[in-house]
């Protein structure tokens, strides 16, 4: 069942950046900045697998991730600014995200202030829905767009520097190559690992927020 949720989610956001290029980079991190549960940690890897095989720059793989995380967190900003708290602990559920994350973004922001949006940027977990305090504060928007762009940038291009490090090593070294018999496997490995990442930090944070 993992496999073929994998292999869906894989063909799926290969299909969306080879049809959009950079675009299609950017809607993905949107929509994983608009917290709904999408991983930066299997989009951002394979935008840098294309980097290796020169459909993409490092640069520009980076930048347009990061400014799809303003868009989406500019979502998430303007959902709690203009719903409250309310708003997410309705829908929350929906999009995996439990009342101690809410309260732990709460309290991040309330003891670091603004700064918080950037340094949030760079936590996993955390960043995905760090607009949220941010918006019930009505921190000032060129703030909020200029800490976003600037600690997800980093985020960013981190992932898509390893999805470009395995991605040059596939090309170039027969050995590591022949560890697998066809592209699609390289796909699926790399998303593996980011789904896996992602599942179990949710996981931990469910358990911590359940006292378990």
């Amino acid at each position: 069942m993992l496999d073929q949720v994998i292999s869906a989610l894989a063909a799926w956001i290969v299909a969306v950046i080879s049809a959009t290029g950079y675009f299609g980079v950017l809607i993905l991190m949107a929509i994983e900045s608009a917290c709904i549960p999408l991983p930066s940690e299997v989009i951002m890897p394979f935008a840098g697998y294309l980097v290796s095989v020169g459909q993409f720059s490092l640069i520009g793989a980076a930048t347009m991730g990061a400014l799809g995380c303003n868009v989406g967190s500019t979502i998430a900003y303007y959902v709690a600014a203009n719903g409250g708290r309310k708003a997410f602990e309705r829908w929350g559920a929906y999009v995996l995200i439990s009342p101690a994350e809410l309260d732990r973004a709460d309290r991040f922001f309330a003891h670091y202030g603004a700064i918080t949006v950037f340094v949030g940027r760079l936590l996993p977990v955390v960043r995905t829905f760090i607009a949220f305090p941010a918006g019930l504060a009505r921190m000032p928007m060129i703030k909020f767009q200029i800490y976003t762009f600037l600690g997800s940038w980093p985020w960013c291009f981190g992932l898509a520097y390893i999805g470009f490090v395995l991605g040059e090593r596939w090309n170039s070294d027969p050995t590591f190559r022949n560890l697998f018999h066809e592209f699609d496997a390289v796909v699926v490995v790399l998303l593996a690992a980011g789904l896996a990442s992602f599942v179990w930090l949710r996981w931990r944070e469910r358990r911590r927020s359940r006292g378990g």
